[in-house]
């Protein structure tokens, strides 16, 4: 291998048109900052004038170089410079002149283009935009610009959509139009179609007009929170789809009207206060998560004792609370085995005994029990889109938060895009 060839294989070059003398690099102080500079130079005959577009001939001329100082990636760690001295031609035919062009950077930029697809790769990975800029010897400014140049050339495709969405919010920026912005990803894979900046049916609704008449007939349900204006958006919007609540926020609802039960009883009741503040969280366990048989000392009641005698101590000092309980486990358990009619026949014959805050929930299962029968006979859930909405949570902790609706979601859509194309290449070479 010739010494040009393996100096273009050290960088990765693939223009063959740059050629390097000997002494090729050198050491110098730029910014204050030890760095390499490699001298390279580009010349060849190029086919036409690039300004009037006539063939070339001997009316086009060299006419001396134009040298360009241009970032490239870091060798051994240090900032490296490419000195390229390009090539210029004058043209008789226009009497204009014009600088060969490279693969290796666009026009008018500085940036290489492997350093602009490494600050996409790293913008790809949950870090800091700081902390990309300062690894590869660029300006925040410049990160934020190839993030957004990346984000523009993905458009969003509205003559197709999943059979099966996922629809959540989650708190965005403080300039964002609503309080909260929505998202919403295929069910069945898990990839993240779009982010809107406010969750609001006025605008949500002009936002899904824009996808074809057919793209939104064919989406047959959809996975929802009990948002009310998300239910008046499916039937206006995606005509032939059920909705389907999520199971995670219709046992939220149960579990949390069960912990106001358990709040308000022991502040009325002091002297147990310790007990079910100790061990609230065995009231929310489902019945066969409960072990009745292993024993151990608890220094609330200073003997040894099982999670089952705890819980039906708690439950016999108030038979409200009890009635409340059981409610929820009949509730909970019909969901986890999708028992439609063990949920309806709770529903329809609740205890006179329960707790006015299990009462309010009661009133929203029997308004959804058409919606929380697709739950229980699907198994649909929000689960991917949940685990979305906490890796955005990281971003912008990991940022300390974003000015710009803009650029968050440009970012967010980044990170996912090549998280959920690496997990498919893992899938598939599992498979």
């Amino acid at each position: 291998m010739s010494h040009n060839n393996c100096i273009l294989t050290l960088l990765d070059l693939k223009d063959k048109n740059i050629t390097f003398s000997e002494n090729w690099m050198k050491d110098v102080q730029i910014n204050g900052i030890r760095s390499k500079v490699i001298s390279g130079i580009l010349s060849f005959q190029p086919t036409h004038c690039y300004n009037c577009g006539h063939l070339f001939d001997s009316q086009i001329i060299k006419h001396g170089f134009k040298t360009s100082r241009i970032k490239m990636m870091k060798l051994s760690g240090f900032d490296t410079y490419l000195d390229l001295k390009k090539q210029r031609y004058k043209c008789r035919h226009c009497d204009r002149t014009f600088t060969l062009k490279t693969s290796l950077v666009e026009s008018n930029c500085y940036l290489s283009n492997p350093l602009k697809q490494a600050i996409f790769l790293e913008a790809s990975h949950k870090k800091s935009e700081s902390d990309i800029a300062r690894e590869l010897n660029v300006s925040h400014s410049t990160v934020n610009r190839i993030i957004h140049t990346s984000y523009e050339e993905q458009p969003l495709h509205f003559n197709s959509l999943p059979k099966v969405l996922c629809f959540d919010e989650f708190k965005s920026v403080k300039s964002a139009e609503g309080a909260m912005s929505f998202i919403f990803c295929d069910a069945s894979n898990g990839k993240l179609i779009d982010i809107v900046e406010d969750r609001r049916l006025s605008t949500l609704k002009p936002y899904f007009m824009r996808f074809s008449k057919e793209a939104r007939e064919g989406v047959t349900h959809v996975v929802i929170d009990m948002y009310a204006p998300y239910m008046t958006l499916i039937k206006e919007v995606f005509p032939n789809a059920k909705i389907v609540l999520d199971k995670f926020h219709v046992v939220q609802l149960l579990s949390r009207a069960l912990n106001k039960t358990r709040i308000r009883f022991m502040n009325q009741n002091k002297e147990f206060y310790n007990k079910f503040k100790h061990y609230w969280r065995l009231l929310l366990k489902a019945q066969e998560d409960i072990h009745s048989t292993h024993y151990f000392y608890s220094n609330c009641f200073k003997k040894q004792i099982s999670q089952q005698e705890i819980i039906d101590f708690l439950l016999a000092l108030d038979p409200e609370l009890k009635a409340t309980y059981d409610f929820y486990q009949t509730i909970k358990q019909a969901i986890k085995l999708r028992n439609f009619d063990a949920f309806h026949h709770a529903i329809q014959n609740p205890s006179d005994l329960l707790s006015p805050e299990m009462k309010t929930a009661l009133k929203t299962l029997t308004n959804y029990q058409d919606y929380i029968k697709n739950t229980i006979e699907t198994s649909y859930t929000n689960g991917v889109l949940e685990g979305i909405n906490n890796k955005i949570k990281v971003i912008k902790r990991m940022a300390f938060g974003y000015r710009s609706f803009y650029h968050f979601k440009a970012r967010i859509l980044i990170i996912h895009k090549y998280t959920f194309e690496q997990k498919n290449k893992r899938n598939q070479t599992a498979q």
